[in-house]
């Protein structure tokens, strides 16, 4: 916007306009607010419930495994066969010996597809697990 002052035509005045800067954090804003708990679950998967709240541990000692209805396993966003899954966690438990694997199993087929995941695990040593469950109903 541009204003003249009165005595001399020639001077401007500048002032910002912060209205479409304001605009355009609104919406960054309501985008990542809408997107991240996209991030977080990437297939559907209805989860047992009961536990407790998990204890912090930190992120890049996780690694997530998914396990859909149809006996899919999924790692990092990416559809894999039971034997490159544990040659991709034993890789990730050589270099990070605090390596955390957290299983996301369907509830309705966790025995049949969860017990080679973690007897895959304890076979190579990797002893530390983390179960998903939804939490209890009040």
């Amino acid at each position: 916007m541009r204003r003249f002052s009165q005595r001399n035509s020639l001077v401007t005045l500048s002032d910002i306009n912060i209205t479409p800067l304001l605009d355009l954090a609104f919406v960054l804003l309501i985008i990542f607010v809408i997107t991240t708990p996209l991030l977080e679950q990437s297939i559907d998967i209805r989860l047992p419930e009961g536990g407790r709240a998990p204890t912090q541990v930190p992120r890049e000692n996780i690694r997530t495994v998914e396990i859909d209805r149809a006996g899919r396993y999924i790692l990092d966003r990416q559809t894999v066969s039971i034997d490159q899954l544990e040659q991709f966690l034993i890789k990730a438990y050589q270099t990070n010996r605090n390596l955390v694997v957290s299983i996301r199993a369907d509830q309705d087929t966790m025995a049949k597809h969860l017990y080679p995941v973690i007897d895959r695990c304890t076979r190579n040593g990797i002893r530390s697990f983390s179960l998903r469950t939804e939490p209890p109903r009040r």
